[in-house]
């Protein structure tokens, strides 16, 4: 066979297993389980939970950022354990 034909042939090999594989969750039916900003914020209200911006070191959000990874809550639980911590 012809270089053309292998380099042909490998590209449908390659287009037909891009073709079977399933479609991931968060483009399928899945994606209507997850909800939207607005009803995120709606039950974030509803928590009791009120967004809270401010500006911080790059060297003190990268060491947040690695605590929270190993924290249950994650970086929102974190935050607010450590504001408790520093408030008390």
């Amino acid at each position: 066979m012809k270089k053309a034909d292998l380099e042909r042939l490998a590209g449908n090999k390659l287009d037909s297993k891009m073709r079977s594989t399933a479609i991931p969750g968060r483009f399928a039916q899945d994606a209507a389980a997850l909800p939207d900003r607005k009803a995120q914020r709606k039950l974030d209200a509803a928590a009791g939970l009120v967004p809270f911006a401010c500006k911080l070191p790059a060297e003190m959000t990268q060491t947040l950022r690695e605590r929270a990874a190993g924290h249950e809550g994650g970086i929102n639980a974190l935050v607010a354990e450590l504001l408790n911590k520093a408030l008390a």
